[in-house]
């Protein structure tokens, strides 16, 4: 059986998000636990994502969305957890005029490729980060690019529902890792 790590970014994704939304029905997939979601703390988050991955039986999916894109980013310069591969959905601008200062711990992105299968997911409408500066992110990380069309930032507030288009995604990639 694959494990999933699910990443929220700020704020936690809610009951009506598609990453909640698929945790309750996927008993393998399991939500990383950092100390706030409405503040994040950069190193308090790196700790959470390393804890989650020790704890996962077999080298797990991570179901990033938003700040978490970031997130792992920053992990898998200083982890050596192996990880199976990567979703990260929303990826955010540090540069865009809505991106929170709370969030700056996590703008300076390291340089580089991934060390393990990947696939940006972006719309084209999302205020917190253009489909080309995903495109720039994905070359940079080596991984794949989705364009899912006008879904603002890929969240609740996109009317996704289950987003089964996002799991077929999700499927693929497992496959392909």
């Amino acid at each position: 059986m694959t494990h999933f790590i699910n990443l929220p970014g700020s704020g936690g994704s809610g009951p009506g998000h598609w990453q909640s939304r698929w945790e309750s029905v996927n008993p393998a997939m399991r939500r990383f636990q950092p100390s706030s979601w409405d503040l994040p703390d950069f190193t308090d988050w790196l700790a959470a994502l390393e804890a989650a991955v020790i704890a996962a039986p077999e080298p797990p999916v991570l179901v990033a969305h938003s700040l978490s894109c970031l997130l792992i980013a920053h992990w898998q310069k200083i982890s050596r957890r192996p990880v199976k591969a990567a979703l990260l959905v929303g990826v955010p601008d540090p540069k865009s005029a809505v991106f929170p200062g709370y969030g700056m711990a996590f703008a300076r992105i390291p340089e580089g490729r991934l060390r393990f299968a990947s696939l940006v997911v972006t719309s084209t409408n999302d205020p917190y980060g253009s489909a080309g500066y995903a495109q720039a992110r994905a070359t940079q990380w080596g991984s794949r690019i989705a364009v899912i069309g006008p879904f603002g930032h890929i969240n609740a507030e996109s009317g996704l529902g289950d987003w089964p288009e996002g799991l077929a995604l999700l499927e693929g990639l497992v496959s392909e890792a």
